[in-house]
């Protein structure tokens, strides 16, 4: 008699779930971060040799690809904060419900654009 039940769940057959997305985001934001504050750091280093150095740093921020990394990086760190209070959360106890696992999740996913946005808008001066 052969079981033809695989070993362990796959692509194929696994449902996805908010929880999923929202944990696979939060390692890959963490990387995100890391590599932003190296480039941070960089940035700020620029102003100790000098002048020119970080004129080049500054036309680049200022560019359209440097505006949407700016933005990319404020989404990642809106991202990976909403994220680690939802983690405080479950790691005091609570919030481990279905359903309020995935509230949780729609809230570190929408809350993070929505917390983009308002930085953005701060940043500009517009609130």
């Amino acid at each position: 008699m052969e079981n033809k039940n695989p070993l362990s769940p796959h692509i194929q057959i696994y449902n996805w779930h908010v929880s999923s997305l929202v944990s696979i985001s939060h390692r890959i934001t963490g990387i995100i971060n890391i590599l932003a504050i190296t480039l941070i750091c960089l940035w700020i280093s620029s102003l100790f040799l000098g002048e020119t150095n970080y004129k080049y740093t500054s036309l680049f921020l200022n560019s359209f690809f440097g505006k949407f990394l700016i933005v990319g990086i404020i989404w990642s760190f809106s991202f990976q904060i909403l994220s680690e209070v939802r983690h405080l959360i479950m790691d005091l106890g609570y919030g481990f419900e279905l359903k309020t696992t995935k509230i949780t999740g729609f809230l570190v996913i929408f809350g993070s654009f929505g917390l983009t946005v308002l930085i953005y808008l701060i940043g500009r001066n517009l609130i």
